[in-house]
């Protein structure tokens, strides 16, 4: 089965690519043809990334998965969650939203959070039904006081998981892959294309 990976984030794409290797081949939005600004309006996760997959699918005929993630802050009521790329406002800056983060923890002692991913794949049968799957992935961890690592993107350099003494920023890629929330998600979604 030939699909699109319903995402613009050319780090997304290098991480999903890495985790899915020869076994399917992916195509880009840009390979399909959509430059359309894909919808996420539903205030969820889940229902983000539902929402793009059945947009492009919808639209574009392909067989589609989408993820959205959000990072979830104990402290601060699950923010930022699904306005974490957004966190704040617009333009979309990875800097700004982590200084946000830094500023909404200062003088929290409570500093546990999680990653939350969802891939939601959408394709047709060959009967002609339109299946839909969800896979979820978490990994829990703890917000440093300051950003430590190159590596990665987001809030990455802020992220100690559990059982690390490296963060996300710091991590390699390959060891990473292994254990972020979007590659325990992408397992899912792999073994279940597998099957």
């Amino acid at each position: 089965m030939e699909l699109c990976f319903a995402t613009n984030n050319a780090h997304k794409l290098e991480e999903v690519a890495a985790a899915l290797g020869d076994a399917f081949p992916l195509r880009t939005l840009q390979e399909i043809g959509c430059t359309d600004e894909l919808p996420e309006t539903t205030g969820t996760i889940p229902g983000n990334s539902h929402q793009k997959a059945r947009y492009v699918f919808d639209h574009f005929n392909v067989a589609c998965f989408a993820d959205d993630t959000g990072l979830e802050v104990e402290a601060l009521n699950g923010e930022p969650g699904v306005d974490s790329a957004y966190y704040a406002g617009e333009p979309r800056d990875n800097e700004r939203n982590k200084a946000l983060l830094l500023k909404n923890l200062d003088g929290q002692t409570n500093r546990r959070a999680q990653f939350r991913s969802v891939f939601t794949l959408v394709y047709r049968t060959e009967s002609g039904d339109i299946v839909e799957h969800q896979f979820e992935g978490i990994v829990t961890g703890t917000i440093l006081t300051a950003p430590r690592g190159e590596g990665g993107f987001g809030y990455d350099p802020l992220f100690l998981p559990d059982g690390y003494t490296q963060t996300f920023g710091e991590l390699p890629l390959s060891e990473k892959n292994k254990i972020s929330h979007r590659a325990r998600a992408l397992k899912g979604l792999v073994a279940f294309l597998r099957s």
